[in-house]
C-alpha cells in the first residue's frame, strides 16, 4: 500500500492535539509526520505513535519539503498566508479555519454529507464550522428523504469552542464563585475576562463572534451560509440564534425543520438510527436523550427528542449534540484526509 506524508499545522493548540489523538486512533497509511506551530511553541516536543517529534516553527519554507496532505488548525490569518504556499508545493490542505469556507472555488466538506466534493479541490479543502458540522450530519438523511424547506437553529455552544481563553473564563468564574466572590455581571470587569464580554459562569450569552449589520452574529451567518453550501441549496430558508453556555465541551443544538414532504415520526427515528455516524438516544419514558458529557470524546453525532412540530405542516423538532473539538473540527479533518488517501491509493 502506498504511504503518505502529512503535516499538522497548529499542532500544540486544542484542535491540533485532538487531531493527533484521532490520527493515532485511525493509524492511517502515513509514513512521515511533521508538526508545525508558531514561534512561541516551536521547539516543544510531541510524543506521537511511539515516537518523539520536535515542533517546528511554521514559515514560508516549511513546505519546501513536499507533503501529500496538511491539516491546518491555526486560525484564518495563518491559513490565508501559508495554505496557498503548501498547495503550490503539491500538498492538499484541509483547513479548520474560516478562511476559505465560503470561497466558491474551494469545497466545504463533511464526509458523511458531500464527500463527492473532495475531488473538486484545487489544493485546499475547507472544514466547516463546528456547529454546522454536527447539524448537517443529522440533516442530510432527512433532506434526502423528505426535502428540507426551512431550518431554525438554536444552539447552546460550549466554551471550548472559544479556545483556551474561553475555557479559562469559565474555570475562573467557577473558582471565584467557590471563593465566595460576587459574580454580578455589573462587576464583570474585575474578573479579568480573557474572551467573553461578561462572565460565562452562571450566564448564557447570545453572542458568538462579532455582530453584523443585519443584527445577526457572524457565527449565526456561518451556520446559515455553510449549511446552504454543504447541502447544495443556496436559497434554503434558514435562521439561527447561537448562544454560548457555561459548558466545558460539546455543543448542543435544537433544530426545527420544515419538510416539503409528509413523514411518519417512527420512520424518521429509524432513518436517523440507521444513518452513518449518528447515534439515536430517544427514550423519553426512561429520560434518555443526548447530553454534552455523553458526546465528549466520541465522533458520532447524538440525536434525540425527535418529535413532530404541530404548529406547521411537515414540521420536525430534534435535539443534536456532538463533541465540537473532535467531530466539529479534528475528526472531520482527519476523515477528509482518510477519503483523500482512499482516492490516491
Amino acid at each position: 500500500m502506498k504511504s503518505f506524508k502529512l503535516a499538522l499545522v497548529g499542532a500544540t493548540g486544542v484542535v491540533g492535539r485532538a487531531a493527533q489523538k484521532v490520527l493515532e486512533e485511525k493509524n492511517l497509511p502515513i509514513s512521515e509526520y511533521a508538526f508545525f506551530a508558531s514561534k512561541k511553541s516551536a521547539g516543544s516536543k510531541i510524543n506521537f505513535l511511539g515516537k518523539e517529534y520536535v515542533v517546528k516553527e511554521l514559515d514560508e519554507h516549511s513546505f519546501d519539503e513536499v507533503f501529500d496532505f496538511a491539516i491546518f488548525s491555526a486560525g484564518a490569518g495563518t491559513a490565508k498566508k501559508y495554505a496557498p504556499i503548501a498547495a503550490e508545493h503539491g500538498c492538499i490542505v484541509v483547513d479548520n479555519s474560516s478562511a476559505f469556507r465560503m470561497d466558491k472555488d474551494i469545497p466545504l466538506v463533511v464526509p458523511e454529507v458531500n464527500p463527492e466534493e473532495i475531488k473538486n479541490n484545487h489544493g485546499i479543502i475547507a472544514n466547516p464550522n463546528c456547529s454546522t458540522i454536527q447539524a448537517v450530519v443529522a440533516l442530510k438523511p432527512l433532506d434526502d428523504k423528505y426535502t428540507i424547506k426551512r431550518i431554525v437553529y438554536s444552539t447552546y455552544q460550549a466554551v471550548s469552542g472559544a479556545g483556551r481563553d474561553g475555557i479559562d473564563d469559565l474555570e475562573n468564574g467557577i473558582k471565584n464563585f467557590k471563593e465566595g466572590q460576587d459574580i454580578n455581571v455589573a462587576e464583570s470587569n474585575k474578573y479579568d475576562l480573557k474572551k467573553f464580554p461578561y462572565p460565562i459562569f452562571n450566564n448564557c450569552l447570545p453572542h458568538i463572534d462579532v455582530f453584523l449589520d443585519n443584527g445577526y452574529t457572524k457565527e449565526e451567518m456561518k451556520m446559515i451560509n455553510e449549511t446552504r453550501k454543504i447541502l447544495g441549496k443556496p436559497d434554503l430558508a434558514i435562521t439561527a440564534t447561537t448562544v454560548r453556555v457555561p459548558v466545558l465541551n460539546s455543543h448542543s443544538e435544537s433544530i426545527n425543520v420544515e419538510f416539503e414532504k409528509e413523514f411518519d415520526i417512527n420512520e424518521v427515528k429509524n432513518l436517523l438510527a440507521k444513518s452513518q455516524d449518528i447515534t439515536l438516544i430517544d427514550d423519553i419514558k426512561n429520560e434518555k436523550y443526548p447530553i454534552a458529557t455523553d458526546a465528549t470524546g466520541q465522533d458520532n453525532v447524538l440525536v434525540g427528542r425527535v418529535r413532530r412540530d404541530f404548529s406547521i405542516a411537515n414540521g420536525l423538532n430534534f435535539w443534536c449534540v456532538a463533541d465540537n473539538i473532535r467531530k466539529g473540527a479534528a475528526s472531520n479533518a482527519v476523515q477528509i484526509v482518510e477519503k483523500l488517501i482512499e482516492m490516491n491509493s
